[in-house]
């Protein structure tokens, strides 16, 4: 039988709230040193996550759209609704003003029954660091890290999963 999920994630994840101030959050990751948080509405459901990616985006600044002045008018070259958007998350104070939504590609979830290759397979393919791991009704019951992978490979001499 392969191991799964479950068996090597973090169980019951640090978490936090929409309405959590962000200052709060930036300190709850660097005190405990992980590079992201998953945001959770008050039921436990995954609303998002806010990653350092989110954070070091906010310090690189926003760029204004490219436009074109003719006759006193102005024309964007891109949309301005985005520059809006963009100004609004780096002003942000909230981690729900900051955070990366969940239905942003970048966030991926796994269900705790998956064997671990098919989790480090996700993983692989999306390019990314965690998975968020949520039961059937997308409640938040851990986190799945490459470290764990790593781990988890240390502890079984490097044989892989099956």
């Amino acid at each position: 039988m392969s191991t799964t999920v479950a068996d090597i994630m973090t169980h019951d994840p640090i978490v936090v709230y929409p309405e959590t101030p962000l200052n709060e959050a930036v300190k709850i990751l660097a005190e405990r040193r992980i590079s992201g948080l998953p945001v959770v509405d008050r039921e436990g459901k995954l609303v998002g996550v806010l990653s350092e990616s989110d954070l070091v985006w906010r310090e690189t600044g926003v760029t204004p759209p490219p436009y074109i002045m003719i006759l006193d008018s102005i024309i964007y070259l891109e949309n301005p609704a985005t520059y809006e958007r963009d100004l609004h998350k780096a002003l942000g104070q909230t981690v729900g003003e900051v955070m990366t939504p969940k239905n942003d590609r970048a966030i991926v979830t796994v269900a705790a029954d998956k064997s671990i290759r098919e989790a480090a397979h996700l993983m692989n393919e999306r390019k990314v660091q965690r998975l968020i791991v949520v039961d059937g009704s997308s409640k938040v019951i851990g986190i799945f890290t490459r470290g764990d992978i790593v781990r988890f490979m240390a502890a079984n001499q490097g044989m892989g999963d099956g």
